[in-house]
């Protein structure tokens, strides 16, 4: 199931903070996510993180009480999030089967998930590491991101405006990256999980690429993001989506 270099997210990894994290949109990306699963986090509950990269979310979730576990196949990203003092596991997605434990929320955050062709795959071992009652939230890059079709195509970049709507691509680095549906995603893992929250993020704000934009209009387009990610249309032309489910009784 694994197609992509994981070099790529070696070389990443020193940089992933500065051109992502820390930056504006980013931030306000991530709290978007944060908000949602804030709800479902408690002091002591046991959480596993699926592509850690550097730790961001599980330092968040640590600083809120929970018991957090993570995983990168990236040697580069585990040892960023370890220095961090996060609990980081040398660990590919696609092997969550060599994994033990009970856990209250599994998390996959910010296009990780994209990086795996067969999601079915997953189902069975996350339903044994999920709790009865448990959760599982995953953020994924949107098939449509209307953003991102507006942003290349006014450049004439017509190949990367529409890059996502096949389902999956190739970059020049060899790296291949999924879109799958909102569908598809649901589909994969039923049965055993129910979707209890499906929202876009980042429908106004823009992807972290689109550079220039001040600060008081992004903080205009993050108050309209806030309204509307939960409509059809946010959720459709999101540059994100975060789906949560239930794990089934």
């Amino acid at each position: 199931m694994m197609s992509i270099p994981l070099t790529f997210f070696d070389r990443l990894a020193s940089r992933y903070d500065e051109t992502w994290t820390d930056t504006p949109v980013g931030r306000i990306q991530r709290n978007a996510v944060w908000r949602e699963l804030d709800r479902l986090v408690k002091p002591h509950g046991r959480i596993l993180d699926l592509g850690c990269g550097t730790g961001e979310d599980a330092l968040h979730f640590m600083q809120a009480g929970a018991i957090v576990e993570t995983l990168d196949g990236s040697p580069a990203m585990v040892e960023a999030a370890r220095r961090r003092g996060v609990n980081a596991r040398l660990l590919r997605i696609e092997q969550i089967s060599e994994l033990a434990g009970s856990f209250d929320l599994v998390l996959s955050n910010f296009g990780a998930l994209n990086c795996v062709q067969d999601l079915a795959a997953l189902r069975e071992p996350l339903a044994r590491l999920i709790h009865s009652g448990g959760a599982l939230a995953i953020c994924v890059m949107n098939r449509l991101c209307i953003w991102e079709i507006a942003y290349y195509a006014a450049r004439g970049q017509f190949k990367k405006a529409s890059r996502r709507w096949a389902g999956e691509t190739e970059a020049s680095s060899g790296l291949r990256v999924y879109y799958p549906s909102a569908r598809t995603i649901k589909l994969a893992f039923s049965p055993g999980f129910r979707l209890i929250r499906d929202l876009g993020v980042g429908v106004a704000v823009p992807p972290s690429y689109v550079n220039g934009v001040p600060l008081p209009a992004l903080s205009r387009l993050k108050a309209c993001d806030t309204r509307i990610a939960a409509s059809g249309i946010g959720k459709a032309v999101a540059d994100h989506r975060l789906l949560i489910f239930t794990r089934s009784r």
